[in-house]
């Protein structure tokens, strides 16, 4: 792994959000880690330098006051991890898994708040990916392809900002969201992203990788 440095984990307050926290504070990064409520439950319990923020990435002035709290290139890495599934609409959906991380991720480059060479990371799923199939991929799966779509297309002028940035599937993992019958505990999923991570390069920017470091088809 790579030395300790600053992170921010966006959509923290439970499951791979909520791990990613524990393990890199556990690894002497400085973490900030946002969450929709406050207080955040679990999260608060985190041993380590974790500072945690509000934020329901669909507001603007909650974004605006998470950039304001972060002095400019104080960051190595951005994971945003928010994300939402079952239970809500197609309209919602769209909003918080394909319009927020971009939304988000390009607030955070336009702000200069990450350091050179900076890593971004949208987690984004397997369950997005077009190849093979044709028509719907239904809602959740639409949202992630979308969020796919406009990460290809930002991804020229983020590399000119610096930023190395990537999509990534963390795998089926058992959450609430993935559900007990899950191939993957959580803990392992994100050991493996956090492999992967530590070992990217400009030579990877614009990529679609799994949480084991293979290539996820588009």
């Amino acid at each position: 792994m790579n030395e300790p440095g600053h992170a921010l984990i966006v959509g923290a307050s439970r499951g791979i959000g909520l791990e990613l926290v524990r393990q890199y504070a556990a690894d002497g990064w400085t973490v900030h880690a946002t969450a929709r409520a406050i207080p955040p439950g679990a999260l608060a319990e985190i041993p380590g330098a974790v500072q945690i923020h509000q934020l329901e990435v669909r507001s603007r002035e909650q974004l605006d006051n998470l950039l304001a709290a972060l002095p400019e290139r104080s960051l190595d890495l951005l994971v945003h991890n928010a994300g939402i599934n079952r239970g809500f609409t197609r309209e919602e959906l769209m909003a918080v898994n394909a319009t927020a991380p971009i939304r988000v991720a390009q607030a955070v480059i336009d702000g200069r708040r990450l350091g050179d060479n900076g890593k971004v990371v949208l987690m984004t799923s397997g369950m997005g990916s077009r190849r093979g199939r044709t028509g719907s991929l239904g809602d959740y799966g639409d949202s992630k392809a979308a969020l796919n779509d406009e990460f290809r297309l930002r991804a020229p002028s983020w590399r000119l900002s610096g930023v190395i940035g990537i999509v990534m599937h963390p795998g089926w993992v058992r959450t609430d969201m993935g559900g007990s019958g899950a191939s993957l505990v959580v803990e392992d999923s994100v050991a493996g992203m956090r492999r992967v991570i530590a070992g990217l390069s400009s030579a990877d920017h614009g990529r679609f990788l799994k949480w084991d470091g293979s290539e996820q088809p588009w």
